[in-house]
């Protein structure tokens, strides 16, 4: 199992992923991104290619869909809170989103 990060190492590595920000979920850490598309199906293309990366990963995000935004949201259950897995699925999901 993968270990907590510290509070130090989550300010830390959330810096350098933009749009992504600290939150909770019940007593756990989550990080958490909103991306937003010109319609539905942009929305849905892009949350294909999220299934992709974290299937590959072997790690899923929480997906929701509204419209044109998609909001995503990591934690690694297992471990019950942040672990350096969601923090690499962030850095490679912003990648696509770019």
């Amino acid at each position: 199992m993968s270990r907590l990060l510290t509070d130090e190492e989550i300010d830390r590595q959330l810096r350098q992923l933009p749009g992504w920000s600290r939150a909770k979920s019940g007593a756990s850490d989550t990080i958490t991104a909103t991306f937003e598309f010109d319609d539905f199906a942009g929305s849905v293309a892009f949350s294909n290619a999220v299934a992709e990366i974290a299937e590959e990963a072997q790690h899923h995000p929480d997906i929701d869909i509204r419209w044109n935004k998609v909001t995503l949201v990591l934690s690694t259950h297992s471990a019950g809170g942040l672990t350096q897995l969601d923090i690499e699925l962030a850095h490679r999901i912003s990648n696509e989103s770019s």
